[in-house]
Order: C-alpha cells, then sequence, then structure tokens
C-alpha cells in the first residue's frame, strides 16, 4: 500500500466532544523533552564542535542551541542510554589532557570523554534546559551512583565537593532527575540483569542516593520495548522492588518504518497507547499489592520512529563518533512521529516525563553537518507544534467517535486519533489529531462544551507521502458550524492541529 492523497474516497465521519469541565491534568513540562547520547555524532560534530563557524568558547555549536530552543525541548537525558551502562563519569571530568580514552563497548566507539558531565551541565544551561542523568548500573553500582551525587550536588567540605570546585564549578549543580540505569531487560545492554537481580540493585542505589541528596527524584528502568516476551511481567517484579522507592517508571518504545506494511507503520499510536496503558495498569496493580497510596508516575524517556530494528545488530569498526543512523526522515515519518504524542497527552495525569530520542544527528529532528550546517529534518515540525502548544497547558478529556481501520500488525484501531490540550485562562483549545488511513479522509465534526462559540479557528496538516523528505504545514478549511461546533476534513494519512478560540460563556 502507498499513501494517497484519499481523493477517491469518501471522507469518513468523525467526532470529537471536549468539555471545559473533563480535565486529565495540568500537562508537566518535563514531557517535551529529547536525549542525548554518546552515539555516533550527538554529541561530537553534533552539540559539541570546537573549531566550528558557529561554535562558542566552550564548543557548544550555537546553530544548533538555536534548534534546540525553537523546538521547545525543557529537559534532555544523558549520557545515556546503551552507552552510560559502560561510562564511568570520572573519566569525563577535570582537564580534559588527562581524561582517558576508553572504548565504548556498547556501539564499538573510541570514547575520547573530551564531553562529559560538566560540559553537558553547561551545554544544559546554555540550551535552557533541565538535565536527567542517568547512573551506570551496568557496571557500577552503588557507590559510582553515591559519588556522582556528591560531586554534583553536595554543598560540604567533601573530596567530590571539592574536586568539582577544584574542576571551577564553586555552587552545587542542584541536579534533580536521575535515572537508575537504562534497558536493563536487554540482551544487548552491558551488565544486563533478571528483574529481580535489576529490582535489588536500583533498589539499594535508591536509598543510598537518596541518604546524599533527600531531593533528587529517581526513575526506575523498566521494560526496552513492548515486544520484548518478558513484557510486561519484567516490569512487575522490578516495581515490586522500587515502588517505595522511586518517583517515576519508565519505558521505551521505537516505531521502525515498515516499507511491507505502511499501512501498519502509520497506525503505530495505537500500539503506543497500549504500552502506556499497560504501564500504568502495571504500575497501579503494584500499587494495591502494597496498598500504595501512591501512584506511580511514568517516564517514557525514549520514544520516536527510526529504521534501526536491534541495536545488538550495530557493528561499527573502531573509531571517534563515526556517522550512524543518520536517517532522511519523510513526511509519513513525520506524521506518525507527531502522532506518537497523543498517548501521551491522553495519559498527562500519569506521563510527567518523556524524551523523544534523539536530539541531534541520530534518529533525530536535527541533522548538524561536520563542519556545516545544522537544518530541520521532517519529523522538527510535529514535534515543535505540539510541544508550544504544551506550555502551561491542561490536558482535556475527549469523547472521539471514528470508524475502524484494519491494519496487519495491530488489528482493528480508530481511524482518527486525537488529544486535546488547553490554557483555561485565555479560552484555547487545540485538538492534536492523527488521521491513520492512507486512503480515506476523515470528516472531523468538534463539539466544545463549557464555553461559548469559537470566534476563530484555524487548522492546519502535514500529509504523509513517503516520496517526500519536508514537513510544512499546511492550512486546511475550517467550518464554524451551528451552535459550539466546528467541522474540517483531514487527508488521508495526516497529522493535523486544530487551534479554536473560544468565548467566554
Amino acid at each position: 500500500m502507498t499513501p494517497t492523497d484519499g481523493s477517491r474516497e469518501e471522507a469518513a465521519p468523525c467526532r470529537a466532544v471536549l468539555d471545559r469541565d473533563f480535565t486529565v491534568g495540568d500537562i508537566d513540562p518535563r514531557m517535551c523533552g529529547s536525549f542525548v547520547e554518546h552515539l555516533g555524532r550527538v554529541v561530537y560534530s553534533g552539540i559539541y564542535e570546537p573549531g566550528h563557524p558557529e561554535a562558542d568558547a566552550a564548543g557548544f555549536r550555537g546553530d544548533v542551541l538555536e534548534l534546540v530552543r525553537a523546538l521547545g525541548v525543557t529537559l534532555v537525558r544523558y549520557p545515556g542510554g546503551n552507552f552510560v551502562s559502560a561510562y564511568d563519569w570520572r573519566d569525563g571530568i577535570g582537564p580534559r589532557e588527562r581524561r582517558p580514552r576508553r572504548l565504548d563497548p556498547a556501539w564499538r566507539t573510541i570514547e575520547t570523554n573530551a564531553f562529559g558531565l560538566d560540559e553537558f551541565l553547561a551545554w544544559s544551561k546554555s540550551a535552557g534546559v533541565e538535565p536527567f542523568l542517568v547512573f551506570n548500573l551496568g557496571t557500577e553500582g552503588v557507590r559510582s551512583a553515591c559519588d556522582m551525587v556528591e560531586y554534583l550536588n553536595a554543598d560540604t567540605s567533601s573530596a567530590l565537593a571539592d574536586l568539582r570546585r577544584a574542576n571551577g564549578h564553586a555552587a552545587p549543580y542542584g541536579v534533580r532527575l536521575f535515572g537508575l540505569g537504562n534497558e536493563m531487560d536487554g540482551a544487548w545492554q552491558i551488565g544486563s540483569r533478571s528483574a529481580a537481580e535489576y529490582g535489588a540493585l536500583a533498589s539499594q542505589v535508591a536509598t543510598a542516593v537518596k541518604r546524599i541528596d533527600a531531593g533528587v527524584e529517581l526513575v526506575a528502568a523498566g521494560s526496552s520495548k513492548r515486544t520484548m516476551r518478558t513484557f510486561p511481567e519484567w516490569d512487575r517484579v522490578v516495581l515490586e522492588h522500587v515502588y517505595d522507592d522511586v518517583e517515576y517508571f519508565a519505558l521505551h518504545q521505537y516505531y521502525p518504518a515498515n516499507a511491507k506494511d505502511v499501512q501498519s507503520f502509520a497506525a503505530s499510536s495505537a500500539d503506543f497507547e497500549e504500552l502506556v496503558a499497560a504501564g500504568v495498569a502495571t504500575c497501579d496493580y503494584v500499587g494495591e499489592l502494597k496498598r500504595s497510596r501512591r501512584k506511580m508516575s511514568l517516564s517514557i524517556d525514549e520514544w520516536n520512529v527510526n529504521y534501526l530494528d536491534d541495536p545488538a545488530e550495530v557493528r561499527v569498526p573502531w573509531q571517534e563518533a563515526p556517522a550512524f543512523a543518520e536517517f532522511d526522515y519523510t513526511r509519513l515519518d513525520a506524521v506518525v512521529a507527531g502522532s506518537l504524542l497523543i498517548p501521551l497527552i491522553r495519559h498527562a495525569d500519569r506521563v510527567r516525563v518523556a524524551c523523544q530520542s534523539l536530539l541531534v544527528n541520530v534518529g533525530a529532528p536535527i541533522l548538524a553537518r561536520r563542519g556545516g550546517a545544522a537544518e530541520k529534518l521532517a519529523i522538527y515540525a510535529p514535534i515543535a507544534e505540539v510541544f508550544a502548544r504544551l506550555a502551561g497547558a491542561t490536558a482535556l478529556g475527549l469523547s472521539l467517535r471514528s470508524p475502524e481501520l484494519s491494519t496487519d500488525a495491530y488489528g482493528e484501531v480508530p481511524q482518527l486519533d486525537a488529544a486535546a490540550v488547553t490554557r483555561p485562562e485565555d479560552g484555547h483549545v487545540s485538538l492534536i489529531c492523527v488521521n491513520r488511513s492512507l486512503v480515506r479522509p476523515a470528516e472531523l465534526e468538534v463539539e466544545a462544551r463549557g464555553w461559548g462559540r469559537p470566534s476563530r479557528a484555524r487548522a492546519q496538516a502535514i500529509t504523509g507521502c513517503r516520496e517526500e523528505h519536508d514537513s510544512a504545514f499546511e492550512p486546511l478549511e475550517v467550518i464554524l458550524g451551528e451552535g459550539h461546533t466546528v467541522r474540517c476534513t483531514l487527508p488521508a494519512g495526516s497529522f493535523a492541529v486544530l487551534d479554536l478560540e473560544l468565548e467566554a460563556q
């Protein structure tokens, strides 16, 4: 199947009803996150390239920083990812001339350690993002994590706090968010563990680091993807160990483009919805087992579309920062990437952290050419459009009626999916929508209750076309209907944003 504009298909009738008083929850700014790992050219010649015409005195690429700020990113996870599970954070601090060159077994590259913890925190400040740091629980454990928190956050006279000062950073960094390892259920992960082994270690690390800094927030690693044989049992076992020790539970999911089953790929957000719902259900089951009154929050700290099926298949020669997995995204990729934000918004009461993966060069919205220009790739536009609407917004409950769409991978799914956000103080509502069908338009009628009549309405969409690699939004016609309704036709295979300005009632 190939995408079409659906001009010969009758539009599917769809209806969305939202009510001002039916809210899901306030959207956490941390939902607009991304991810930087020592992988390919993400760091070296990505965010950091001394000598580049756009680099500042610290070696940070100004052109990339500009695109990161415009993307609306609020949080960045670092330094991995698979890389972190064999990484010693001490290698990346202090004078560069004393830092060791290491072989990174995760990605089979040479790590120079020219960019490390202090550089990332300086870059985060320049980018205006919150750092989200990950502990190595593959080859390290309690001592390494405690030392890292002491180095970063201690405001005492101690060996590691004094080392930070000697390295030129007098004040504590005050980093709040830390991950307890990465994808520890994966056979590809250095130091992978059983659920019981990882859960016990994660609980020990959590207890210890909170004695160093009681104010840190911790993310336990869950399943690396929904297709793991052990999902969600692995997660249940881990949660039974860490439920009382952590603030967040992490899940990861990527959707590789599939040229043989394009329609299923276009419907990937339906599977993503099931992942998030299963994560919530597993957390709540363990919470009930523990008779806990607290609801565990989720961190979906790796999500995206990509063309890399299995990290275990990566085999590159030992070299520094090789070009790797630099996808040339299409419009359909942009449609799917945008659609993956819909389940996150719909579960905004439980998904408090989310990181699009990765930020630059590797499966990223930004391409930074070595020594050359930085540019936006196709998935940049939908992410930026949605992120711009999440700041200070509240997720609304949404009743949606849509015909079913048949897919080989996911069975019957709704043809149209949508989520809604509002800023109640100004009467502004945005619907983020995807028409998953590649052959049939969707005729959407929206009724907004609890407000007055719509005073203005605007819609724009990206239409999926695999042969094109841009993702410019194009305007759609919006008709103000009777009462409180508006109507808009979404083209086949499209990602759309519908903005309404509603009068006070």
